[in-house]
Formats: structure tokens, C-alpha cells, sequence
């Protein structure tokens, strides 16, 4: 049994922070993400971090804003939103792959077996 369990999300005005949390149950994974779904379009890659290397990867327009990072005592991965952008607004979802392969094939959704149940982040302008 694998559980992922998001929060944090909200309504936030632009230029403000939300730190989003995930908690997982279960098992360990090798690499855990953030995606994120806008009405009407596909879900996109936020970020990912190895589990025991602590390594990460973020999509460009994220990059500098936007953290992720996991506490391995709680079994809970972070995703720190800063600067945020009213195009920042979108479902954020967690998820969780047993795949180790480059950072280019952890962008898909297809590599990750566990997801989240999502938190709407909304950004107003």
C-alpha cells in the first residue's frame, strides 16, 4: 500500500511564496516529483529529487524560484514556490518512480507508478 498526500496549496498574490508538502507511506521510491496540470492543458514537469543522493532537476521557469527538497525522517518531500507568477497557477501533483535513468526520462509522466491527489495553487495578479 503507497500513499502520497499533498498540501499546502492556496490562493496567493503574485510575487508571494507557498511551500507545498508531500507526505509518502508505504515505501521508498528512487526519485520523487512535482507536476503540475493547467485547465485545458497537458501535465508538466515541475522538478525532481533523488531520494538518497538528494540531487534535482528543474523545468526553466522554475529555475531560481522554485525548490524542491525531502526530510527523510518524516517521509516528506517539499516543493518552496517563490516569486510566483499568475502562469504559475495549476494543480500541483506529487509523484513517485521507481525508475534510475537520466533527468530527461523523469520529466514524463509515463516514468512515475504513484501519484498524489493534487493541491490547487492559485496565483492572482
Amino acid at each position: 500500500q503507497v500513499q502520497l498526500v499533498e498540501s499546502g496549496g492556496g490562493l496567493v498574490q503574485a510575487g508571494g511564496s507557498l511551500r507545498l508538502s508531500c507526505a509518502a507511506s508505504g515505501r521508498t521510491f528512487s526519485n520523487y516529483a512535482w507536476f503540475r496540470q493547467a485547465p485545458g492543458k497537458e501535465r508538466e514537469f515541475v522538478a525532481v529529487i533523488n531520494w538518497s543522493g538528494g540531487s534535482t532537476y528543474y523545468r526553466d521557469s522554475v529555475k531560481g524560484r522554485f525548490t524542491i527538497s525531502r526530510d527523510n525522517t518524516k517521509n516528506t518531500v517539499y516543493l518552496q514556490m517563490n516569486s510566483l507568477k499568475p502562469e504559475d497557477t495549476a494543480v500541483y501533483y506529487c509523484a513517485a518512480s521507481t525508475v534510475v535513468a537520466d533527468r530527461g526520462a523523469l520529466a514524463r509522466t509515463l516514468a512515475y507508478d504513484y501519484w498524489g491527489q493534487g493541491t490547487q495553487v492559485t496565483v492572482s495578479s
